[in-house]
């Protein structure tokens, strides 16, 4: 089933409706999924403000693959964003890579 996400609500409701479905109830998941009962609360009922990369992290958790619908059009634009994105991050100096060369 594809569901579109457009709102925190849209998540929270799936969120909501797996949980049930697999009858664990609230407090329980939060501690499963290692983030306090308020944030599943808020997420639940769809409270804007919600910090998505922990939606995200329970969406996956939970085996719910979310996916970016864009148009063909900015595909040749995201390329080259992603391309830059790779640049950066292999000029950053890593803390593995400074120790590795210690040894």
């Amino acid at each position: 089933m594809k569901l579109p996400l457009t709102t925190v609500e849209d998540a929270g409701l799936v969120i909501r409706a797996m949980r049930k479905h697999g009858g664990v109830r609230i407090d329980d998941f939060a501690l499963t999924a290692k983030v306090s009962k308020q944030l599943m609360t808020d997420l639940e009922n769809g409270k804007p403000t919600v910090q998505m990369g922990r939606v995200l992290r329970l969406l996956q958790g939970l085996g719910v693959h979310v996916t970016l619908e864009i148009p063909d059009a900015v595909g040749p634009t995201l390329a080259l964003e992603q391309a830059k994105q790779r640049r950066r991050r292999a000029a950053r100096p890593s803390a593995a890579g400074s120790a590795s060369s210690d040894a």
